[in-house]
């Protein structure tokens, strides 16, 4: 199964946060899922930290990190980001659009808590 993780549920595995659901633990570190984190999150994080809202020193070493847990980046194509700005309204945050379009796009399940994603059609795991 392939996975996308949002911006939380990245934030939460890379700094060990009990925040996770077993479940979704359980997906990530299985090495049979391919497990992406959507560079539209890593920019999502950096705002956070720059708000004070998360740790800022994740962003100083989110690469490492990232590369520690074995989770590649998927980069947001011209395709993922057209895809996005034609997803209907009511969401409207443009970071869970991006993740949405990759998700449908890349046939991905998302790992989040944000049940938005299944209005889209777009699996969830939490």
């Amino acid at each position: 199964m392939k996975l996308l993780l949002d911006a939380r549920a990245v934030y939460w595995f890379v700094t060990g946060q009990e925040r996770l659901s077993p479940r979704a633990k359980k997906a990530i570190a299985d090495p049979d899922n391919g497990a992406l984190v959507s560079a539209a999150s890593a920019y999502e994080i950096a705002l956070k930290a720059r708000r004070g809202r998360l740790d800022a020193s994740v962003v100083a070493e989110f690469g490492a990190m990232l590369r520690a847990a074995r989770l590649a980046v998927l980069p947001v194509s011209v395709e993922h980001a057209l895809a996005a700005g034609r997803l209907p309204e009511p969401h409207r945050d443009p970071w869970d659009r991006t993740i949405m379009a990759q998700a449908l796009s890349e046939r991905a399940t998302v790992v989040t808590l944000d049940a938005v994603f299944g209005d889209y059609g777009a699996p969830a795991l939490w």
